[in-house]
């Protein structure tokens, strides 16, 4: 299976989910995903994806696959308001329609700004750009479900959380890798997703290499909006919207998905 990107071809291959002041922008050459004047009283998305409207059991991907996206940002990390990316994941949060919630699985290339702090790894900060995998869905991961009311204030003892949490992340197949190259740059970024890990590469550069990758199918996105989540090991958890003024924006002139 093969999937890409023409910009005028656009509502032909993709779902494209516009929502508040963004846009999506085709060119001849490029696609810019646009957020404008972002308000904390309205979501603000520029979205495409192919999932939209099927059941997670018929999402069209599964390991073995190649993605390859060339993308740049307008704002640096730090500076770009909201969250952005591109990859797979199960679309957990009823976010493109009415469905049963499910636990998440992805695995992508993923920005969060502050106040966003998504701590899943212990050693890679909870906000910035990376590359990540997770899937709180593997039978590993549910065992430890029974214990969270006890574990979660444990983890406010900087001792205990630096102790316990590692084997929780590997159960929740949490890999994660924080990525330097500026943003504001054109860069080739590839994921490559086995049954036995995921590898992902900037500029023919390996920056994360996981020995275990999330389960199939998942849909693809692609997207820049408004949100900002609070999720941490010792009980923090916070959901709003970014007030940013001016225009903040995601190019991207190549995607391919090749799935053997």
């Amino acid at each position: 299976m093969r999937a890409s990107l023409e910009p005028g071809k656009l509502k032909e291959q993709w779902n494209a989910w516009v929502v508040g002041s963004a846009a999506l922008e085709p060119e001849a050459d490029l696609l810019r995903f646009v957020n404008v004047d972002t308000t904390r009283k309205q979501a603000t998305v520029a979205q495409i994806d192919d999932y939209e409207g099927l059941p997670r059991r018929r999402h069209l991907w599964r390991p073995p696959l190649t993605m390859r996206v060339r993308a740049r940002f307008s704002h640096p990390a730090g500076e770009l308001s909201g969250t952005a990316g591109f990859g797979f994941w199960n679309d957990p949060f009823l976010m493109t329609g009415l469905r049963v919630p499910a636990l998440p699985r992805a695995l992508w290339f993923f920005y969060a700004s502050p106040p966003s702090n998504m701590k899943l790894a212990l050693d890679t900060p909870g906000h910035g750009w990376k590359a990540a995998t997770l899937d709180a869905g593997r039978a590993a991961a549910l065992l430890w479900a029974p214990l969270t009311p006890l574990l979660v204030p444990l983890m406010n003892v900087r001792r205990l959380y630096r102790t316990v949490w590692p084997p929780i992340q590997r159960a929740l197949c949490v890999c994660e890798s924080a990525i330097e190259t500026a943003m504001t740059a054109w860069h080739t970024y590839l994921l490559e997703w086995k049954e036995g890990g995921t590898r992902f590469e900037v500029d023919g550069q390996t920056v994360a290499a996981c020995d275990t990758s999330p389960r199939g199918p998942l849909g693809f996105v692609m997207w820049l909006d408004n949100q900002s989540l609070v999720v941490t090991p010792w009980g923090r958890l916070h959901y709003r919207m970014i007030e940013a003024p001016g225009r903040q924006w995601m190019e991207v002139s190549d995607l391919s998905i090749v799935s053997s």
